[in-house]
C-alpha cells in the first residue's frame, strides 16, 4: 500500500523545480535528497536531488527533471511512500492518515456519524472529512476536544461535537 506524501502544484523557474504542496509531517525526511518517492498510478519513481521551503509549500528538484517542459509534466502527480517505509508512532495520540481513514465515526452514546473519508491538512489544523450517513461530507476538527477516542482496534472514532457542527444547511 502506499501513501501520498505530496502533490505536485506546479513547475517553479525553468530548470525543472517543482512547487509542492506537502501531505506528510515529515517533509524534512520525505523529501531528503536521494530520497526515492513513488508516483501514484505508475510504476515511475523520483528521486529528491535538492527540496527547499518556500511559502508553506516546498520547491524540490527531482533528478532528470532538468527542464520547464518535463516539470510541467508531472502537474498534479501524487508523491508516494509505501506503507511499510513509514517509522512507527511513539506517541499514542498521534495517527499516520491511511490508519484513520474508513475508521466509523459515532457519537458517545455510540450514534453513527459515518465514516472518515480523508484527512485534511490545512494551517489551522487536521479536519477529518467525514461521509455522513445521510450522504453528506462533514467536516470535523481533528482536535482532543471533539475527537476524544480514537479506537484503531475498533474501526471507530467517538466524536463530542459542539452544537451546530452536524447540522444541515
Amino acid at each position: 500500500m502506499d501513501l501520498v506524501v505530496g502533490r505536485v502544484v506546479k513547475p517553479h523557474g525553468v530548470r525543472g523545480e517543482l512547487v509542492i504542496d506537502v501531505r506528510t509531517d515529515s517533509p524534512e525526511d520525505r523529501f531528503a535528497p536521494g530520497t526515492a518517492l513513488g508516483v501514484r498510478g505508475s510504476a515511475r519513481t523520483l528521486t529528491v536531488a535538492a527540496a527547499r521551503p518556500h511559502t508553506g509549500r516546498l520547491l524540490v528538484f527531482f533528478d532528470g527533471v532538468g527542464t520547464r517542459e518535463a516539470a510541467e509534466a508531472l502537474r498534479g502527480t501524487l508523491l508516494t511512500v509505501e506503507v511499510d517505509q513509514l517509522p512507527p508512532i511513539d506517541d499514542p495520540d498521534e495517527f499516520y492518515d491511511h490508519q484513520l481513514e474508513g475508521l466509523a465515526v459515532e457519537l458517545q452514546d455510540g450514534t453513527a456519524v459515518g465514516t472518515v473519508r480523508e484527512i485534511a491538512h490545512g494551517p489551522g489544523g487536521e479536519l477529518l472529512v467525514v461521509k455522513a450517513q445521510d450522504g453528506r461530507e462533514v467536516l470535523i476538527p481533528f482536535v482532543e476536544q471533539i475527537v476524544p477516542t480514537v479506537d484503531l482496534e475498533a474501526g471507530r472514532v467517538v466524536i463530542d461535537p459542539p452544537d451546530g457542527l452536524l447540522d444541515v444547511g
